[in-house]
């Protein structure tokens, strides 16, 4: 018997593994990501921090639950009471190597075409009154030769059902653009207690509901005629959102999704050669359009999401190529962006709107560190350095003015 199972009273299957050394570890990961200079590789990150590439390989195999985590973090971010809106989306990562896990053919959006890389898909968190976003959970998008019998919006849905236990009480939308206004995913959103909140295609066949009377024999009559998207006759006008853009609304049946949505019609007349249109939708027919149109504009904050943690916390940066070390590297990307945004939160004071720069964040970040290897390296006295005036204006020179 080894030395721990000759002192250990409990049986095998109540032992807890010790998380001590995996709690350093993600203190000294999440902080190295937010003030290490280039890529967040394993290499790179040994170079700022006391761990060594070894260390950092040896962790990323090691399982973390990051959902439970950033529920916790998000809410204690949030204002106590607010409402908050589930978010959904994809993202492209460069990638290349033939053992790399789930490599594919994806749609990359900067691109604006398909290209062989990896996809992830991330559910986040967006409070509604400071409009901030908070990543939640990523998950690897597999290859489609690998699951044959699965199709990639079945992928989409089963990580929504994995995240649905980790989501916050309040929340009850879940605001996704137009590719996922598929009937298998909205269907499965809704069982999931989900309302789906999207974009609609401007030839999307939708029916107009049947409220005359009925005759007194035989079926019942359903629907009024197909919606005419130029003819407004048939939608209610909600209000003018801004000069010559007007609100449209009405519940209509929507044949693909094969049940009645509330649609929020976006009419922009700015332009008089030429009318542009938006339509979104709710699976919610009791929901407000103006709510509709705000939470769907709210969804662009995952984007944000993106754009930081591909510039700032190497969210495509990771040298791993199996599974598990990918899946470790995005979440880790994600939950330090999380924290830096917690931690501005939380220093933020006075009736000023709140502005978070994750380039300020790590530009101070990083002269902290350069600082307190100056005071390590040289033998200088830190009590006198961090008591200086101008100790605070050597750790925010070249941070971005809010």
């Amino acid at each position: 018997m080894d030395s721990y199972g000759s002192h250990c009273t409990k049986p095998a299957c109540q032992r807890r593994p010790d998380r001590k050394p995996q709690t350093k570890f993600l203190v000294t990961l999440f902080t190295t990501m937010l003030l290490v200079c280039g890529k967040a590789s394993f290499t790179n990150l040994s170079r700022y921090s006391s761990l060594s590439e070894r260390t950092y390989r040896r962790q990323y195999q090691k399982d973390f639950e990051f959902a439970p985590f950033n529920q916790a973090l998000i809410t204690q971010a949030s204002r106590t009471g607010a409402a908050m809106l589930a978010v959904m989306d994809c993202s492209f990562v460069t990638k290349s190597g033939k053992a790399t896990f789930g490599l594919d053919a994806f749609w990359n959006g900067c691109a604006s075409r398909v290209e062989t890389g990896l996809e992830v898909s991330v559910v986040g968190i967006v409070d509604t009154e400071s409009e901030q976003a908070y990543a939640l959970s990523a998950e690897q998008t597999y290859a489609q030769f690998s699951l044959s019998e699965f199709s990639r919006m079945d992928q989409y849905l089963y990580h929504l059902d994995c995240v649905r236990p980790h989501l916050p009480a309040q929340v009850e939308y879940l605001a996704v653009d137009g590719a996922y206004a598929k009937e298998s995913f909205v269907s499965g959103a809704i069982a999931l207690g989900l309302h789906i909140i999207s974009k609609l295609r401007c030839d999307a066949n939708l029916q107009f509901l049947y409220t005359g009377v009925q005759k007194r024999r035989g079926r019942p009559r359903k629907y009024a005629g197909k919606v005419d998207l130029s003819d407004l006759s048939g939608f209610t006008f909600v209000e003018s959102v801004q000069p010559d853009v007007d609100l449209y609304t009405a519940v209509v049946w929507h044949v693909s999704l094969k049940r009645t949505i509330r649609v929020a019609y976006l009419v922009d007349g700015r332009h008089p050669t030429r009318v542009r249109t938006c339509l979104l939708f709710s699976t919610d027919v009791e929901q407000d359009p103006r709510q509709i149109l705000q939470y769907y504009k709210l969804r662009f904050q995952i984007e944000f999401l993106f754009r930081d943690a591909k510039q700032f916390t190497g969210f495509e940066d990771c040298q791993a190529h199996d599974a598990v070390k990918l899946a470790f590297h995005f979440n880790a990307s994600l939950t330090a962006l999380n924290l830096a945004k917690f931690e501005a939160i939380e220093q933020h004071s006075g009736a000023e709107p709140f502005v978070f720069s994750l380039a300020s964040v790590k530009r101070r970040m990083l002269n902290q560190h350069l600082l307190e290897r100056f005071i390590c390296n040289l033998d200088l006295e830190p009590s006198q350095i961090k008591s200086h005036p101008n100790y605070s204006t050597l750790c925010n020179y070249g941070i971005i003015a809010a």
